[in-house]
């Protein structure tokens, strides 16, 4: 196909369904309310979307990422890389590796942080569990998806099997984060609210179909990748605060490699698993909107969305945490001068993460009162704040207890109002709209150095890790993805 060919076939792509872009912006511009939400009983926008997306997967080149999207894939990279390391010695991780290890095949993939290697299936299941065992990883904002978990860790397996060139490793990678966004789009918040985990259960589509744009896979065999996916989801919510929650990324990552893998020795699928009546969406959400999924494909991109966390909790509580941070650096505030925090927080905060007395560091991330409490202490939220002794120890216990939340729906989620009262009856004030790390005020290329060079400590040399960064960096250069992975073997 030649570019000008190319270039219409995205036009076309981009309008399927439904009315385009364009149409619905002029619409909110003028202040009329867009449309209801489509949903699976519409025969209209339910036709077709399995194989309108994977005609756009199988055509889309890197040439066509803009700019910022190709930034920000590189940044997703960065940082996936860094947390993975970061995570590759955690309890989690042995216990995995311990494992499986009897009955993994060929030696042919890297764990990073790790001298084994592993088969390509597993390794991509190991890499992915370590990448979010921190709950450090990217946020999809608008889903509350971890994207690079599942996408990511598949990738960077198959391509110590399956040779392929930094451009083409990134445009799989954005692609792979662009669906799995994409499709989560579809049926959140309804899908989450029921107690999926949305990071596997729409992570698997992105890891198949990142997987199977490296394999070349035909259309057709894209639309069976997609629904061998689609038939796989894994995860959740039941298991936030143990190790299962990392599971989930993992094994959506293998899933999802599995079955590009398959469909590319054309192992069959139905062509409209995703939006079929018995199909992925209608059977684990009561919401369906494919034009989330349809809608301006190589137009605009979920992927350029995606944010990175300063803090190693759930993302719900970052702005507690920016609060907090902010009032004791201002304050100079000591732990014993605190009388109270009282804080107010939109519902979600205290569904996900109200646990008041965690017992290991995997529940303090889900501890607001624990996040704010070595907040207000250490005046950081990195792994240490979250281990299994920083969740015992006494003083943070004590200022946890003198942490209040209530619920108040006027407050957003990315929001929090926080008032910390102290002893000699002073009342300090902040509200936060959007914490750091958000999209509105994202992290700099230099906060995620230092964040990547932290979590590598102890792990990788500083040399080792200063060449590990470069080589994410300068992705779209390299000959051969793999010198990623390894680069990412310690001395």
């Amino acid at each position: 196909m030649d570019d000008s060919h190319r270039r219409q076939f995205l036009k076309i792509s981009a309008a399927t369904a439904v009315a385009g872009p364009g149409v619905l912006g002029l619409a909110q511009a003028a202040g009329t309310p867009p449309p209801a939400p489509v949903v699976a009983d519409n025969p209209a926008a339910a036709q077709g979307v399995t194989h309108t997306l994977a005609r756009y997967l199988v055509n889309a080149r890197y040439e066509d990422l803009p700019d910022n999207v190709r930034k920000e894939g590189t940044r997703t990279l960065l940082n996936w890389v860094g947390v993975a390391v970061g995570g590759s010695r955690h309890e989690t991780v042995e216990c995995a590796v311990s494992a499986l290890a009897p009955f993994s095949g060929p030696p042919q993939a890297t764990l990073l942080g790790r001298h084994e290697r592993f088969d390509v299936m597993n390794a991509a299941f190991i890499n992915g569990v370590s990448s979010h065992i921190f709950d450090y990883d990217d946020t999809h904002l608008k889903t509350i998806i971890h994207p690079a978990g599942p996408v990511v860790s598949a990738l960077l397996a198959l391509s110590e099997y399956h040779p392929v060139s930094g451009k083409d490793f990134l445009n799989a990678l954005v692609l792979g984060i662009e669906t799995s966004c994409r499709i989560g789009n579809a049926v959140y918040p309804n899908h989450y609210d029921v107690g999926w985990h949305i990071t596997g259960t729409a992570g698997v589509f992105g890891a198949a179909a990142g997987a199977g744009k490296i394999l070349q896979l035909s259309e057709q065999q894209m639309v069976w990748a997609l629904g061998l996916a689609a038939s796989q989801p894994v995860g959740l919510r039941e298991s936030f605060g143990s190790m299962n929650k990392s599971f989930n990324p993992g094994r959506a990552a293998s899933n999802g490699l599995f079955a590009a893998l398959l469909a590319a020795r054309n192992f069959t699928s139905s062509d409209g698993m995703i939006e079929a009546k018995r199909g992925w969406a209608r059977t684990i959400s009561t919401k369906q909107d494919y034009r989330e999924i349809t809608e301006g494909l190589g137009q605009r991109f979920e992927a350029a969305l995606n944010t990175y966390k300063p803090f190693a909790c759930g993302i719900v509580i970052h702005p507690a945490i920016d609060a907090a941070i902010q009032l004791r650096n201002q304050y100079h505030l000591k732990a014993e001068e605190i009388a109270g925090v009282a804080l107010r927080v939109n519902p979600l905060v205290l569904e996900l993460t109200g646990k008041k007395t965690p017992h290991v560091g995997l529940e303090g991330k889900f501890s607001i009162y624990h996040a704010v409490a070595v907040a207000l202490i250490d005046g950081a939220a990195g792994e240490k704040q979250f281990s299994d002794r920083a969740v015992t120890d006494p003083k943070t216990v004590a200022l946890r207890d003198r942490v209040s939340a209530t619920v108040d729906p006027a407050i957003l989620p990315e929001q929090v109002d926080m008032t910390i009262t102290l002893k000699d009856g002073r009342k300090l004030h902040k509200f936060i709209a959007h914490a750091i790390g958000s999209v509105e005020v994202p992290m700099t290329d230099q906060q995620l150095e230092a964040k990547f060079e932290d979590l590598a400590e102890g792990i990788l040399t500083q040399a080792q890790t200063r060449k590990l960064m470069a080589a994410c960096w300068q992705v779209a250069q390299l000959g051969d993805a793999s010198q990623i992975a390894k680069a990412g073997v310690p001395l």
